[in-house]
């Protein structure tokens, strides 16, 4: 099996595992109905170890976007195979969500709520606010990148990696996960809100387009961010990308801050006119 086949073949475990306690969660019907948090979790946390145990060897098992950015950043993986990598990923995590839509197919139609549905294939904020928001995809995903980083460079964890990986995975999301739901990959949610505005689910609603950025955009940045930091901190490496990419950092939040701005106004706006 090649390396993309390999992202594409990780990636889509990642999210029929992950997706897939999602579902169980949240649809009704189910066995594992209202199971709560601590359940989802363990069940992406399993997931990603999973995925990693099942192509660590084939493709590095990155199955994540900003993974893939800062190992490149860092120097341990070439430039040229990042697109390649990104979009296998895509294609791994779309694949993953139409079979956790399939799998539990009837329970679609008896769950009234869209957003529970939504919830199924992509992340939202428990609060909506670009700002907040965007800082919390931030630092879930530069915490996991640093700590990959860190896991990998420690010999006594060899063979056990993809285990501690999962327990970092439930670990963040116990953590930091309450805010945003913990995307921290922009596969994992990008792929799967494709999925979500494609396949035909009853009663499904809007995908929620207006918020995918910041699942995308946090990550990205965050990862990103995170390689460079282990570089430059852990490896004494100080490189010109590290301060371009903070800057890059404060510049979109201060864009996502104008946003909440607009947003407030136009919402204050309407309640006016009402």
């Amino acid at each position: 099996m090649s390396a993309f086949f390999g992202e594409i073949v990780g990636t889509a475990i990642l999210i029929i595992l992950g997706g897939g306690v999602c579902a169980g969660v949240s649809l009704k019907k189910s066995f594992a109905h209202n199971s709560g948090w601590i359940v989802i979790t363990f069940g992406w946390g399993l997931g990603v170890a999973v995925a990693v145990y099942a192509v660590g060897q084939i493709s590095g098992a990155h199955i994540n976007p900003a993974v893939t950015l800062a190992l490149a950043f860092t120097g341990d993986f070439p430039w040229s195979d990042v697109p390649n990598y990104i979009l296998a990923q895509m294609i791994g995590a779309f694949i993953g969500a139409c079979i956790v839509f399939l799998h539990y197919f009837p329970h679609w139609k008896v769950t009234d709520d869209p957003g529970a549905k939504l919830g199924v294939f992509s992340t939202g904020p428990a609060i909506p606010h670009y700002f907040s928001n965007l800082i919390s995809e931030i630092i879930g995903t530069f915490v996991l990148v640093v700590s990959i980083l860190a896991i990998g460079a420690n010999e006594f964890t060899e063979g056990l990696n993809p285990l501690i990986v999962g327990f970092l995975i439930v670990s963040i999301g116990l953590s930091l996960g309450g805010t945003t739901g913990y995307a921290i990959n922009p596969a994992r949610d990008l792929g799967p809100r494709i999925a979500h505005f494609l396949l035909p689910i009853p009663g499904k609603g809007s995908s929620n387009w207006g918020y995918a950025w910041v699942p995308v955009v946090g990550p990205l940045l965050g990862g990103s961010f995170g390689g460079l930091f282990y570089k430059a901190i852990f490896l004494g490496k100080m490189v010109t990308p590290f301060w371009v990419l903070l800057v890059t950092i404060v510049l979109v939040l201060m864009l996502a801050s104008l946003l909440d701005k607009k947003v407030s106004a136009s919402t204050h706006s309407k309640q006016i006119s009402v």
